[in-house]
């Protein structure tokens, strides 16, 4: 019976033990300050968001598109494609809060892939420029008809580099295009103070004079280089999906052809892209991230009675993003 009970109070000496061990340890467990940090997951155009905190009780998500959630991990489908700023706000119990972002990339449209992040800190438009890259780019001359075929005698694609080494008009790939996402567009010439152009435009503009054209050695395709002043308070106007009419020398008697479904980039008063005649819209081929290939029309006639400003020519020319 001795025994017994010793062994009954050794083992309530040790669950003693245990007990008031396992309160210190309790004790000393450190007391996480509230934070917050932001995982996501992006299929289309739904995003999966994942709350990582500590010592929160309430999370209020504001997506950036005007929706709103109290989910701690809610999943959110965004109506239509674009750049967005998500945020979380996550507080504890005594009404402290933390907050934290994030920036996202849904689906981008072309009009997003066009003026770029308009999100992002810092954020100044998206500025382009003519790719000397023309091998992977898969530009070429183009005759203006309806399958905007190749020009008999040129390459498709065309040499990298071609406008400086066979031309020596480098020039080209100088000047700086800068769309923003409100409309807004700028033109930067650079230090010659000229754009590209078409020469059959510059002489008619100039009533038939050299004085602007300050580099000529592209005239035996119809391509120069020009004083330009760009516009100030320039706008750009895109259309993702439209029936496009321009003048042709291939489509008597009415001159006109019609390129139905395209995406097409103008400009307010004389501005333009990459390449200044007298049709200054183009159509925009294919755009990524980082490139795109816009096709130029350009009238190299000099019949003075029927094709002077009507396109003969187009430039599939692509443009790079300049980082």
């Amino acid at each position: 019976m001795k025994r017994k009970l010793k062994f009954l109070i050794l083992i309530f000496s040790i669950l003693t033990m245990c007990v008031l061990s396992s309160c210190k340890e309790d004790e000393s467990r450190p007391t996480f300050p509230l934070s917050a940090e932001i995982f996501h997951s992006i299929a289309g155009k739904q995003v999966a968001f994942t709350a990582l905190t500590h010592s929160a009780e309430n999370w209020t998500w504001n997506f950036g598109d005007g929706n709103t959630s109290t989910e701690k991990n809610p999943v959110h489908v965004y109506e239509e494609g674009g750049y967005y700023v998500a945020s979380l706000t996550a507080s504890d119990g005594a009404g402290n809060s933390v907050a934290k972002e994030v920036n996202l990339a849904i689906e981008l449209t072309p009009y997003a892939l066009l003026t770029g992040d308009h999100t992002a800190d810092g954020y100044n438009g998206k500025t382009w420029k003519l790719t000397s890259g023309h091998v992977a780019a898969g530009d070429y001359f183009a005759n203006a008809d309806a399958d905007l075929s190749v020009v008999e005698g040129t390459p498709k694609p065309l040499s990298d580099g071609i406008f400086s080494a066979q031309f020596a008009m480098g020039d080209v790939y100088k000047d700086e295009f800068t769309f923003h996402y409100d409309g807004s567009y700028e033109h930067d010439v650079k230090e010659d103070g000229a754009s590209f152009g078409g020469l059959v435009y510059e002489l008619v503009l100039s009533g038939g004079s050299y004085d602007n054209v300050v580099n000529a050695n592209g005239k035996d395709y119809g391509l120069c280089i020009a004083k330009y002043t760009p516009q100030t308070g320039a706008t750009f106007t895109f259309s993702e999906n439209e029936d496009f009419t321009v003048s042709s020398v291939y489509s008597p008697p009415t001159y006109s052809l019609t390129f139905n479904n395209v995406m097409t980039l103008d400009f307010s008063g004389t501005e333009f892209i990459g390449f200044r005649d007298f049709q200054r819209k183009v159509i925009v081929k294919s755009i990524s991230d980082s490139r795109m290939q816009l096709i130029m029309f350009m009238a190299a006639g000099s019949d003075p009675v029927q094709i002077i400003g009507i396109n003969t020519n187009a430039l599939v020319l692509s443009f790079d993003v300049v980082n």
